[in-house]
């Protein structure tokens, strides 16, 4: 499942990396973000990104670019995200291609969901599955 269905998303996690760059291709090309926009300062660092996953979305940018947000999240731990993929074991096999670090394989859960686990190049946990929690109409 890529790229948009449409609609803006309710919730969308926002990271800071040290190399947001490197962080947008690992994103883009093993976990199969789609690149929404990327804005740069004039030295070239990323003030702010924007990728997506199917209805989901994802806010990035780089660390030490000063800002309220930038001092908030200074000595922050890595954070984890969940992303819902329609396949599992084909985003699976994409992310291993790619080299990322797989912490947990494809797996069913006692809940129903089959998922995986991945860190990304600067600690943050991805977890890609089937769960979907139900929402209220």
């Amino acid at each position: 499942m890529t790229g948009t269905s449409g609609g803006r998303p309710g919730i969308c996690p926002t990271l800071l990396y040290t190399d947001a760059k490197a962080a947008i291709r690992q994103l883009t090309e093993a976990f199969g973000f789609l690149e929404l926009s990327v804005y740069e300062g004039e030295d070239g660092v990323v003030m702010h990104a924007e990728l997506v996953q199917g209805n989901g979305a994802v806010m990035l940018g780089s660390k030490g670019r000063g800002g309220v947000f930038d001092t908030a999240m200074k000595g922050a731990g890595p954070a984890g995200v969940y992303v819902l993929v329609d396949d599992v074991d084909a985003h699976h096999r994409r992310a291993v291609e790619h080299g990322a670090e797989i912490l947990m394989p494809p797996t069913d859960q006692d809940y129903g969901s089959r998922d995986y686990m991945a860190r990304d190049i600067e600690g943050n946990i991805w977890s890609f599955g089937t769960y979907a929690p139900e929402l209220p109409a």
